[in-house]
């Protein structure tokens, strides 16, 4: 498999709490994998054309005050799968940490895509009906939704580094969705399998590269995002001690990233350019 990572949609510039990075856009880190066998899977969407075009009534004004997105049609999945050199027909399976606006957004640019993720979640976004949260433009394409709950026999769950683990419809057991509860409703990670070791895309369970250290310390300015959106206090913490100690027994075979850190971005993006 191929990995690429995908900046689908930068947001407010953020300065790094210790010297020596410079300030960054925030990010909506994707991935996009090649596959011999599955066609393209894209982990996260980030902002689509819908949200670029329209964005009031994509996203809402206040997401739009709040978040100040760059609203850039190049940084779409679509337009970036495309200067890849690949039909965007051919992303056959997204994968979803959850349903906020920025990492749903450009689900309407993959009509024919499965869509992958937990039913918690789905279930959660339906019933906001107003939109307080969610924002139904998102989906009214109807995609073709695929949903696990980890507590159905019918799920199939699996031990991953001591967290449940959920095979996926469809894809080999290189993709997987890893519960990480307290951001919403039924927030999960990706894992995907890149050669000896493991790549976990943890979504939102945590905003700041240095929360994973033992300072534990969170971003002034993001942690004010994370703490706001925050469905389960206690667990979004235990998720994140969780993960440090995923990082401190197994870093050796996990990279952990999450989904708005410009410099864990920037980092990943360095280690694929001197792999290729």
């Amino acid at each position: 498999m191929k990995i690429h990572h995908l900046n689908c949609g930068s947001v407010r510039t953020i300065d790094p709490t210790y010297e020596g990075p410079a300030p960054a856009p925030a990010v909506n880190h994707c991935l996009l994998v090649e596959t011999d066998a599955d066609g393209l899977v894209l982990v996260e969407t980030g902002l689509g054309l819908g949200d670029v075009r329209d964005p009031e009534s994509s996203l809402g004004a206040d997401w739009i005050a709040m978040a100040g997105p760059a609203l850039d049609e190049e940084e779409t999945a679509v337009r970036q799968v495309a200067r890849l050199g690949h039909d965007p027909a051919d992303v056959r399976h997204i994968l979803l940490t959850h349903l906020d606006v920025d990492h749903c957004g450009g689900l309407p640019d993959f009509p024919g895509a499965r869509v992958h993720l937990l039913a918690p979640e789905l279930a959660a976004a339906r019933a906001d009906a107003p939109g307080h949260r969610y924002r139904s433009a998102h989906w009214a394409h109807e995609p073709r939704w695929v949903t696990y709950d980890p507590e159905d026999e019918a799920s199939t769950t699996e031990d991953w580094f001591g967290f449940t683990s959920v095979r996926l419809d469809g894809l080999p057991s290189a993709f997987r969705l890893v519960p990480l509860g307290g951001h919403t409703a039924g927030h999960a990670g990706v894992a995907v399998r890149d050669g000896d070791r493991w790549l976990l895309h943890c979504g939102d369970a945590y905003y700041y590269h240095r929360e994973m250290e033992a300072a534990k310390e969170p971003h002034p300015l993001m942690d004010l995002v994370q703490t706001r959106s925050e469905v389960h206090r206690d667990l979004r913490l235990g998720t994140q001690a969780r993960l440090r100690e995923l990082v401190r027994e197994h870093g050796d075979q996990v990279e952990v990233f999450s989904a708005h850190d410009p410099w864990e971005f920037a980092r990943l993006r360095a280690v694929r350019a001197q792999e290729a």
